[in-house]
């Protein structure tokens, strides 16, 4: 039965013009930045220090996502300057996996224990920095006739990060990636995300889905598609762009280009259907009384300052924010 109170508001086409949001943004979303994404920082080396420096000191950001740092005294460094900043810190070891070429998935028993030992030792050094949320994602999808196999090696591997995670009090989430573009990954599509959400909570119920604005496009999936099978297992969100219109492009596949890249799938109309569609879900909070994560992952192109591109990404995502209507 319609609801007689939608009767007075007015249809633009087939759609009602619902009331927008007239809270700021932060009384809502707690936004984030992925630093290693933002900044050339994804081996654990380069310039982390200064790169961390000028995001802590942006007051848009109240969360930051960091990947290892291999060196012990930076590690110390970095740990305080977010310890003095105010912001709460993730650890991504996605870095970890993707550069070292890793499967937590493999079906060689030898190469699935060496990305879960990985992962264990990103799970150490999150300890070590004061950090209780940790990301990782699943392994190369190996095909049809060995994903199931390659969905159970998969359960086992987050079990056992998980079990050692819970010991040192942490978190764990699973990125959603693509399957068939760029890191082609066996999570994957939803039902795949819904599905190994199930298993791993069946014995560790604090683990998690991360979805990722940027990877949706890339999937073929919709905002409610992507979410929508997933809702009671959305942990944390990430807010990107895609392109996939010319192989040849710097920016092709699964590499974050600025919000209004030229042939980019995502840019203002697409992050309001998507904020949109997490307030359907319960990610986020009509009333206001708890706010959810939503971190940038965003990528210079070419010669992009970084910077100038987070700064893009703020405009656009407040733009978007004045027309979202729940």
């Amino acid at each position: 039965m319609t609801d007689p109170r939608l009767a007075a508001i007015p249809l633009v086409g087939q759609k009602r013009l619902l009331p927008r949001m007239n809270t700021p943004l932060h009384h809502h979303v707690r936004p984030g930045i992925v630093h290693f994404m933002a900044y050339p920082v994804i081996k654990g080396e380069g310039p982390i220090i200064e790169s961390l420096t000028e995001l802590l000191a942006d007051p848009f950001f109240e969360v930051i996502e960091i990947s290892w740092i291999k060196d012990p005294a930076i590690r110390a460094e970095a740990k305080a300057l977010i310890e003095s900043s105010g912001v709460s810190a993730k650890y991504g070891a996605q870095p970890r996996l993707l550069t070292q070429g890793l499967d937590i998935n493999s079906l060689d028993d030898a190469i699935r224990n060496r990305a879960v030992a990985e992962m264990k030792a990103g799970i150490d050094e999150a300890v070590e920095m004061g950090i209780t949320d940790f990301g990782l994602l699943s392994g190369p999808y190996p095909g049809a006739a060995d994903e199931a196999a390659a969905m159970d090696a998969l359960t086992t591997s987050l079990n056992e990060v998980c079990a050692y995670a819970s010991d040192h009090g942490i978190h764990v989430a699973l990125e959603v990636f693509d399957r068939a573009i760029d890191k082609k990954c066996l999570v994957g599509p939803a039902e795949s995300a819904r599905e190994i959400a199930e298993r791993v909570k069946a014995t560790h119920p604090t683990f998690g889905l991360m979805v990722d604005l940027s990877h949706i496009p890339l999937l073929g999936e919709s905002p409610a598609e992507a979410l929508q099978p997933v809702k009671d297992h959305v942990v944390h969100i990430h807010i990107g762009n895609a392109y996939m219109d010319d192989t040849a492009d710097p920016a092709y596949g699964d590499m974050h280009p600025r919000f209004g890249y030229p042939g980019g799938a995502n840019d203002v109309p697409e992050l309001v259907t998507f904020l949109e569609e997490l307030f359907a879900i319960g990610y986020l909070n009509s009333t206001g009384t708890e706010r959810a994560a939503v971190s940038f992952e965003l990528k210079p192109v070419g010669n992009e300052s970084p910077r100038t591109l987070i700064a893009n990404g703020q405009r656009k995502l407040v733009e978007a924010w004045s027309q979202v209507s729940i």
